[in-house]
């Protein structure tokens, strides 16, 4: 019904956007309740920059493209939807902070859980503001 429409895209950004936070909550309690395991490495969630991504490929395609002449060759440049762009559990086996084999960090952590609050906070005050327009249209 609101397919196509910009209420409709943004409606559905904001639900991926507050699925993939409360999903961020979760692994950040995960890190947390695992902090002084030995050998653990911390997890995060990658989404936004995909989305970005994605969402920028509708605006612009390059000035040239290379032509392919076979179903199996591979395309220069590939137009995606921004709905099939999925949240991505990453996990962190580089670093290492404590002498465990443990990169889990709990200051981190809870500063990113705060971010990752308010940054939900946020996104439900636009879906308010979004179908509180649609409210004061339909006065």
């Amino acid at each position: 019904m609101l397919e196509g429409t910009t209420f409709g895209k943004t409606v559905e950004l904001l639900q991926r956007s507050m699925d993939v936070s409360v999903m961020r909550y979760g692994v950040i309690a995960n890190n947390v309740a695992n902090a002084d395991v030995p050998n653990f490495k911390r997890s995060e969630i990658n989404f936004e920059a995909s989305l970005k991504r994605a969402l920028d490929t509708e605006k612009s395609e390059p000035r040239l493209q290379l032509a392919t002449s076979e179903e199996g060759h591979i395309a220069s440049w590939k137009r995606s939807d921004w709905r099939d762009v999925s949240p991505r559990r990453v996990l962190d086996y580089l670093s290492t902070s404590k002498n465990n084999g443990n990169n889990v960090d709990a200051e981190q952590e809870f500063m990113d859980s705060m971010q990752n609050q308010l940054r939900y906070t946020l996104m439900t005050q636009a879906m308010a503001f979004e179908f509180n327009q649609v409210n004061q249209v339909l006065k």
